[in-house]
């Protein structure tokens, strides 16, 4: 019996494009809990981002794991932060400065979506890229990191993807003490997260928390971020339009994003909890 379901939210439960979370997948949602089971986003977003991603529903994501498992929630409280030291993140820039790919470091506040900032002394890429106005780059450029650690950093790119690829790979090999992953098939964007800690090893201890054991989580996927979690556990879920490396690594396969493939598995998962037994796509 599944006890425990976490997903990705971006391209797994929620369409790329679409504002949050289907009235579908929130109405699964809640009768999972009402059954008695336990539901949980783990995303590489920050806190402060659930809010509009599940239209406000706070009781969708009490728990879960953020940042990519570096905050872990149970019950509305945050119970464990996970940090990045700063000098791993200077090392990253010093590589970023030096490429031409107009790739930036970029740190969030974890509860405040207008507090964040670009570390990079090529300031003067900042105000031609496509996806930073020309009148925001300066209040949101700081040369140094001056915070002895961090906790949401990813890097922001204007190269194609194969030079993104290829800059993830020099980073995962020169940078020491910190994993760098793609969190989707599209966006141009490398997330970045503390070595050895990720979305499988968050997964693993929440469910300690709630004492549910492995096999009883089922984990939904797409991309390179979701290996580690889909690899975690028996149950891993990948929708159709996941990454070809997350599709092989799954024991379970269900239709695409844009179908709401996510919330008519949820459904499923709650009507078995009735019966104590596996729910239908897992037959």
């Amino acid at each position: 019996m599944i006890k425990l379901v976490l997903t990705d939210l971006d391209d797994t439960l929620i369409p790329k494009g679409q504002d949050g979370a289907s009235d579908r997948a929130i109405a699964a949602i809640h009768a999972m809990l009402d059954a008695g089971l336990r539901f949980g986003p783990v995303s590489g977003r920050v806190p402060s981002a659930m809010g509009w991603m599940f239209r406000g529903d706070e009781r969708c994501y009490a728990t879960g794991a953020f940042v990519n498992g570096q905050v872990l929630r149970v019950g509305g409280e945050d119970v464990r932060t996970i940090w990045i030291d700063a000098e791993p993140l200077r090392a990253t820039q010093r590589i970023l400065d030096s490429e031409d790919l107009g790739a930036f470091l970029t740190v969030y506040d974890l509860y405040d979506p207008a507090q964040v900032f670009f570390a990079t002394k090529r300031d003067e890429w900042l105000g031609h890229h496509p996806t930073i106005g020309p009148d925001h780059h300066v209040q949101m450029s700081r040369a140094e990191l001056t915070e002895p650690r961090y906790v949401k950093t990813n890097i922001l790119c204007d190269g194609s993807r194969e030079q993104i690829l290829a800059l993830r790979d020099r980073l995962n090999a020169e940078v020491e003490g910190l994993d760098f992953v793609m969190p989707s098939n599209v966006a141009k964007i490398i997330d970045i997260m503390p070595a050895g800690w990720n979305k499988g090893t968050a997964t693993l201890a929440l469910g300690e928390m709630l004492g549910v054991a492995p096999d009883e989580i089922a984990t939904f996927g797409d991309s390179e971020n979701d290996l580690a979690m889909i690899r975690a556990v028996p149950n891993s879920v990948t929708v159709a339009n996941a990454d070809v490396d997350v599709a092989a690594a799954a024991r379970w396969h269900i239709g695409d994003t844009q179908e709401d493939a996510v919330a008519v598995a949820l459904e499923q998962i709650a009507a078995a909890a009735e019966t104590g037994g596996m729910p239908v796509f897992m037959s």
